[in-house]
C-alpha cells in the first residue's frame, strides 16, 4: 500500500492529532487501513434513504469523537471490524448495488475521509451507479470535506449540540457548534437542497439529523435556531427520538433515561415555527431493539440482504 503523507501526520479531522497513522493511533484509534464491521441493506432510515429496497449501510470501524450515548459503542468506541483493502471495498460496495440498495451509505467515516476518497472513484470507474451518502457526526474540517465534492451525492450529518459545554463533555469535541455549521455549510454548498426522485427516493442534496436528547443536552430550540440562521428554511431536517441510555450513558444521571413525549413535541414544535421545508419525524419509542448487532470480528454476511428492523419515520411538510 502506497503511503499518504497526510496520513503520515495526520489531521484530517477537527482532533488535530498530527500522530503518524502507520504506526500509531489518534484520538480516532483507526489505523491508515479502513476498517469495517457490518455492510447490510437497512431498512430503518429515514424512507428517502430506506425506500423498498434498502440503504447499502456501511458501518466503519472506530470514530473522531467519544460520545458517551453512542448507540454503536462497540464499533465506535471498541473498534470491532476488520480491514478492507481498497479492492474489498469496492467489491463490497458493488454486491450492494447489485442486492438492490438505493444508495450506498457510510456510517461514521470522517476519520477513514482520504482513503475512501479513493475507494468512491474506483468504484464509480467499476460500474457505481446509485447516490453515495456521507453518514457524519459533522466534526470535520471544511478542507477535508473538499476532497469529497463530486464524489458524495447526499450528505447526511448529524448537529448534535448547541453547547460548547455539553459537546465537550458528552463527546470530547471542542467548539462542536461552530465546527459543525462550517462543515454542514459546506456540505450545502456542495450538493444543494435535498432532491427526491418520483419514487420517493433522495439522489442528491443535504439532510440533516438531530438526536433529542433528555433535560435538554443537545439545546435542540437553539440548534434548530442556528441552523435556520445559517443555512436556510429549505433545508430538510430529520429530527430523532430513538436516544436510549447505553450503559456508558446510564454513569450521568442526566442522561439516564430516554427522552419524554413532552420533550420530543417541544423539538417539533420548535422545528415547525421555524417554517423548515421538510421535517423528517420518528415515533417515540426509545429501545435497543433497534440497534444492529455488531460482531467482534466485523460480519460475514457483507452484501446481503438483511432486514434492520428501524423505526418508521413519517416526513411532514
Amino acid at each position: 500500500m502506497m503511503m499518504n503523507t497526510e496520513l503520515a501526520s495526520c489531521k484530517i479531522c477537527p482532533q488535530n492529532c498530527g500522530v503518524n497513522r502507520y504506526e500509531k493511533m489518534g484520538f480516532c484509534r483507526a489505523g491508515s487501513e479502513i476498517k469495517i464491521n457490518l455492510a447490510q441493506l437497512h431498512h430503518g432510515e429515514e424512507p428517502v434513504l430506506s425506500g423498498s429496497g434498502g440503504s447499502g449501510t456501511i458501518f466503519l470501524s472506530h470514530c473522531n469523537l467519544r460520545c458517551r450515548f453512542c448507540q454503536n459503542h462497540e464499533i465506535s468506541h471498541l473498534g470491532w471490524g476488520r480491514y478492507y483493502t481498497r479492492e474489498e471495498c469496492v467489491k463490497l460496495i458493488l454486491e450492494l448495488q447489485k442486492a438492490g440498495a438505493h444508495n450506498i451509505n457510510f456510517v461514521s467515516p470522517t476519520h477513514f475521509s482520504l482513503q475512501l476518497a479513493d475507494v468512491i472513484k474506483d468504484a464509480k470507474a467499476a460500474g457505481l451507479k446509485i447516490p453515495v451518502v456521507w453518514n457524519s457526526n459533522a466534526y470535520e474540517k471544511v478542507e477535508t470535506l473538499g476532497r469529497l465534492e463530486g464524489l458524495v451525492d447526499i450528505y447526511l450529518p448529524d448537529y448534535k449540540y448547541a453547547h460548547n459545554a455539553y459537546s465537550q463533555k458528552y463527546s470530547q469535541a471542542k467548539d462542536y457548534p461552530r465546527i459543525a455549521l462550517e462543515a454542514i455549510h459546506e456540505m450545502q454548498r456542495q450538493v444543494g437542497e435535498l432532491q427526491i426522485d418520483s419514487q420517493g427516493i433522495a439522489q442528491r442534496g443535504l439532510l440533516i439529523r438531530h438526536l433529542v436528547l433528555p433535560n435538554g443536552i443537545s439545546g435542540t430550540r437553539k440548534a434548530l435556531y442556528e441552523l435556520r440562521e445559517k443555512l436556510g428554511a429549505k433545508i430538510a431536517i430529520s429530527l430523532m427520538s430513538q436516544y436510549y441510555p447505553t450503559p456508558q450513558a446510564a454513569e450521568h444521571k442526566e442522561l439516564s433515561r430516554g427522552i419524554s413525549w413532552e420533550e420530543y413535541q417541544d423539538a417539533l414544535e420548535a422545528a415547525r415555527e421555524l417554517e423548515f421545508d421538510l421535517i423528517f419525524t420518528q415515533e417515540l419509542s426509545p429501545s435497543s431493539d433497534w440497534t444492529p448487532q455488531f460482531t467482534e470480528g466485523g460480519s460475514k454476511l457483507e452484501g446481503k440482504n438483511l432486514h434492520f428492523r428501524g423505526k418508521h419515520i413519517h416526513a411532514k411538510v
